[in-house]
């Protein structure tokens, strides 16, 4: 898995690009505080090698928890600036600090 962090000089905005190897996935989506949780507004786009990509623009000077959804199974980045406990979850979120 890779995040790349692209901050534009022009706006207070972060490009992030979310990359995540899953050959054998039929869907992948990144789900986060930004987007309420919700892997119908951020789905990757599936690549002809297997990984999915996809790139959001977020808000910089902020810090956003989230994780990936792998066909319907949550995964954390190993890439992550850090983790945060989500008692809800009853796991850990990785941590985007831009």
């Amino acid at each position: 898995m890779a995040i790349k962090k692209q901050f534009l000089k022009t706006k207070p905005v972060c490009k992030v690009t979310f990359t995540v190897p899953a050959e054998g996935a039929k869907k992948v989506a990144v789900v986060g505080d930004f987007n309420d949780w919700n892997p119908k507004k951020a789905s990757l786009r599936k690549l002809k090698n297997g990984t999915f990509k996809g790139t959001i623009d977020l808000q910089k000077d902020n810090s956003y928890e989230f994780r990936y959804v792998v066909d319907g199974s949550y995964v954390n980045d190993d890439q992550a600036d850090a983790y945060a406990w989500n008692d809800y979850a009853g796991a850990e979120n990785g941590v985007l600090n831009l």
